[in-house]
């Protein structure tokens, strides 16, 4: 056996890292060692709901680490219990379990469809039933039920149990369901996507074929969810109740930390034995969950997302409005908003970024902004005034 060839990293080459590390953060501002300062209107994509060194939040974290980190399971976590409850108490749900991550969130999602029709004496009930342009996590069974090829290629047969249909279209739906179907998966806004909101009276029409057939509606709310459309959760501009929905990214703040949410009845065969974590649900992120919580749950707090989302959503329109050469147009909810651009994303997340500002590219040619929901007017005049100045810039370097 002869001695690997050196490499630049120890780590894996998975990402395609921008040439930038931040030391310290606080509120919507990231800042690089040698001081450079960054406007974060990526919020590590959507996780940092608070932004960054929440006052809050830090002394959660710091009171409970200094008790408790980790029990296992196998014993009561009185964090859990309240966490559960509060998030019961403020939603559809009747039960939570808690992971560590949006890829385990939807895969308890997943296992609690499945287990809902064996339990009720139909195993062959396995199939669910999702929609082109899905991202729901990168586990061989997420990235399944999302089905884009870049994120199947390599990975050996695709695990079965997953039909998908065009976003939108009512008869391909009505006619992938069968005898096999369990449930149908949707997230009320397609984020990786490309910031593709679902008409809320698509979400009807869901909600409506599985109470006729029988099969559950699940929704991935990982990143639309926790105030970011100016709602808890996104499907509540829909009026609908699903019956499976996974939870992560802003309910930490940061911290790691998922949940899966479902009704009594959807959630009854997932008895013990059926599914388990080590770290799901440990003291540390319970602490920083109910924090999260305290401040997503103040009744002042969801009413100025929905205002501070609608004067953004403007200032982007009236931004792409100068740029007609680079934008096509804004789209999106709340504080999940995206610049449809022509070209690359990622040119002009690069030309952002050369001008302080930090966004994220998406399908569909989308540019990205999902910034700290604590974001101010000041701040947002001082993103468009950086984003402004990269258009023009990215404008001159093409002519």
């Amino acid at each position: 056996m002869t001695a690997a060839e050196p490499v630049s990293s120890p780590l894996y080459a998975t990402y395609a890292r921008a040439d930038l590390a931040f030391e310290r953060g606080e509120g919507v501002w990231l800042e690089t060692a040698s001081g450079e300062r960054y406007l974060d209107l990526m919020g590590g994509i959507a996780v940092n709901a608070f932004g960054h060194a929440n006052p809050h939040l830090v002394k959660a974290l710091k009171e409970q680490a200094e008790k408790l980190w980790h029990v296992s399971n196998i014993f009561k976590i009185p964090g859990q219990e309240e966490l559960g409850r509060r998030l019961c108490e403020a939603s559809f749900a009747e039960r939570v379990f808690f992971t560590n991550s949006g890829g385990e969130a939807m895969e308890c999602a997943i296992k609690t469809a499945r287990r809902y029709h064996f339990a009720k004496g139909a195993p062959e009930r396995h199939r669910i039933v999702t929609f082109e342009g899905a991202f729901h996590g990168r586990t061989l069974a997420t990235i399944a039920a999302g089905g884009q090829k870049k994120y199947l290629e390599g990975f050996g047969p695709v695990v079965p149990g997953f039909d998908q249909v065009p976003l939108g279209d009512r008869d391909a739906l009505k006619a992938a369901i069968g005898p096999e179907t369990a449930a149908i998966l949707i997230e009320p806004i397609q984020g990786e996507g490309g910031i593709r909101p679902v008409p809320y009276d698509f979400m009807r029409f869901i909600r409506d074929l599985c109470d006729e057939h029988g099969i559950l509606m699940v929704l991935d709310e990982i990143q639309c969810g926790m105030g970011r459309t100016g709602r808890l959760f996104a499907h509540e501009w829909a009026g609908i109740r699903p019956d499976v929905m996974a939870i992560a990214k802003a309910i930490g703040g940061g911290f790691p930390l998922g949940a899966c949410l479902a009704t009594a009845e959807a959630s009854d065969a997932m008895i013990v034995g059926t599914h388990g974590s080590t770290y799901g649900g440990n003291p540390l992120a319970m602490a920083v969950g109910n924090a999260v919580l305290d401040l997503v749950l103040d009744e002042e707090f969801l009413p100025e997302v929905r205002r501070k989302g609608l004067l953004f959503k403007q200032k982007l329109a009236g931004l792409a409005d100068g740029h007609p050469e680079l934008i096509e147009g804004v789209r999106g909810e709340g504080m999940m908003l995206g610049l449809k651009v022509k070209g690359a994303p990622a040119d002009i997340v690069a030309h952002f970024r050369d001008h302080g500002v930090l966004t994220v590219g998406a399908g569909d040619n989308v540019v990205r902004l999902l910034p700290a929901l604590v974001i101010s007017e000041a701040e947002m005049d001082e993103g468009i005034a950086r984003m402004e100045a990269a258009l023009a810039s990215a404008s001159a370097a093409a002519a």
